[in-house]
C-alpha cells in the first residue's frame, strides 16, 4: 500500500515539476534558444514559420507553391520563374540562418564564461536579432516575389489547398 501512495505522489508532483523547470534537459542543447529541430531547418533555408504574415494573408510561398505545381497547374514559364525565386530565397536562408545560429551561439558563450555585460549584453542580442531580421526578410521578400508570378485563382486554390479556406488574396492585384 506504502508503494502506491509513494507512487500516487510522484505521479502528481509531475505536473508541479514541470512547472517549476520547463527548461530541464534542454541546457544540453547544442545552442540554447533552439531545438534540433530549429537547427535543422536554419540549416536546411527552411521557413522556420518566419513568413506567416505572408503566407496567411494570401501571399504564397516559392516551396509550397513548387510542391503544388501540379495541383496549381503552373505553366512551364511559372515553375522556372518561382524555381528562381526558391533558389535565390534558399542560398540566402541558409546563409543567414548560419549566421543567426553564430549569434545565438555567442550570446551562449558569453553567459558560458561569464564574460558578459550590459554593453555585450546589448551588442550580442543586436547581432543575434539583425541577422533575425535578415533572415526573415528574405522569406517574407520570396512571398511577395511570386505575386505577380501566379494568378488569382492560383493564389485561391493554393489558399485552399493549404488549409486557409477563403483566405486573404492581396498577392499581386497588379498583374494576372
Amino acid at each position: 500500500m506504502r508503494g502506491g501512495v509513494l507512487l500516487s505522489l510522484v505521479l502528481a508532483a509531475g505536473p508541479a515539476l514541470a512547472q517549476t523547470a520547463p527548461y530541464a534537459g534542454q541546457q544540453e542543447r547544442e545552442v540554447s534558444s533552439f531545438s534540433a529541430e530549429d537547427l535543422e531547418q536554419l540549416r536546411a533555408g527552411a521557413g522556420w514559420g518566419l513568413a506567416k504574415p505572408a503566407e496567411l494573408n494570401g501571399w504564397p510561398g516559392p516551396r509550397h507553391v513548387l510542391d503544388l505545381a501540379d495541383e496549381l497547374g503552373l505553366s512551364e514559364a511559372q515553375q522556372d520563374e518561382v524555381q528562381a525565386v526558391y533558389d535565390a530565397m534558399r542560398a540566402q536562408a541558409v546563409e543567414q540562418g548560419q549566421a543567426l545560429i553564430a549569434a545565438e551561439a555567442a550570446l551562449d558563450a558569453a553567459f558560458a564564461s561569464g564574460e558578459i555585460d550590459e554593453g555585450r549584453l546589448v551588442e550580442l542580442l543586436g547581432a543575434a536579432e539583425w541577422a533575425r531580421a535578415e533572415l526573415r526578410q528574405t522569406h517574407l521578400s520570396a512571398h511577395l516575389a511570386l505575386g505577380p508570378v501566379l494568378t488569382r485563382h492560383q493564389k485561391m486554390t493554393y489558399n485552399s489547398l493549404r488549409g486557409y479556406g477563403d483566405s486573404h488574396d492581396h498577392a499581386g492585384h497588379t498583374g494576372h
